[in-house]
């Protein structure tokens, strides 16, 4: 049988003790999408939590694909993006504990106010995607795997049109966040695909405005999962749980509804 020293069984004691810190440490990891930060909801949400708890939130806001790749990476307590299919698969991996409906809003066309495809006019978002290619009027996609992206491109994959592939003219992959998409868009005088809470928040905006919205195809959820401790043992288990509670939580989701730009709702809560 093996007999520890005194000092031995203190350094043991010690570095248990330490470990147990580090994983219920009073501050969590989030990896997130850049809506959520950019539309100024994590500023009006997360001072209630960190004065109510002293669990102090830190954000990595990404592309949905580049914050799922961090947190398999074990970059993370919690995920909270919006992309179900891939939030699925992470859990279905092992990586992800849970996943829950958060909440949801919707994505929108933006364009010129001259709306030279006749954007506007469409009954549908998938005639207003042919539209947009049959004229050749330039599209700038965020190009970077984001759940924006995802979606973006399954709508072009519902009318069989295949932009990685084929590559048209008019179509230019920014390889950037929605912002800077955004931005990209208003210079070249270009359609884009945004989350409306992005859009409400975006200051620069020029003469664009939204020319499509309310398909029921563009609705845009948004979930949140606590990475699996199992698959990484430096996840602060404890306080990413009860951050998760308490996004859930009737009064939070209640605050969620109250967040609003100029008097319009940002995101609508649906948690179960």
């Amino acid at each position: 049988m093996k007999i520890f020293s005194c000092t031995s069984l203190l350094l043991l004691i010690v570095t248990l003790f330490s470990s147990v810190v580090v994983a219920d440490s009073k501050q969590i990891l989030v990896q997130s999408t850049t809506s959520t930060a950019n539309s100024g909801f994590y500023k009006y949400l997360l001072p209630m939590f960190e004065t109510q708890t002293g669990i102090k939130v830190n954000v990595v806001a990404v592309g949905t694909g580049q914050a799922i790749r961090n947190a398999r990476n074990c970059d993370a307590d919690v995920l909270l993006v919006h992309a179900k299919a891939a939030e699925d698969a992470f859990v279905a991996d092992g990586f992800g504990v849970e996943r829950f409906d958060l909440m949801y809003n919707d994505f929108v066309i933006i364009g010129p106010a001259g709306d030279p495809a006749n954007v506007s006019k469409q009954s549908d978002i998938h005639n207003a995607l042919k539209n947009i290619s049959t004229v050749n009027a330039l599209f700038a996609s965020r190009g970077d795997n984001s759940g924006t992206h995802k979606k973006e491109q399954s709508l072009w994959h519902a009318i069989n049109i295949n932009t990685e592939a084929v590559k048209p003219s008019w179509y230019r992959s920014t390889g950037s966040g929605m912002g800077a998409t955004i931005n990209t868009a208003i210079g070249l005088g270009a359609y884009t695909l945004t989350d409306r809470a992005t859009w409400i928040s975006f200051k620069n905006k020029d003469d664009f405005k939204i020319q499509f919205q309310g398909d029921p195809k563009l609705f845009n959820q948004y979930g949140v999962t606590l990475v699996n401790p199992e698959k990484c043992p430096s996840v602060s288990q404890h306080s990413a749980q009860q951050f998760i509670d308490w996004l859930l939580s009737k009064k939070t989701q209640q605050s969620i509804a109250a967040f609003a730009v100029d008097g319009e709702q940002l995101f609508y809560p649906n948690a179960k």
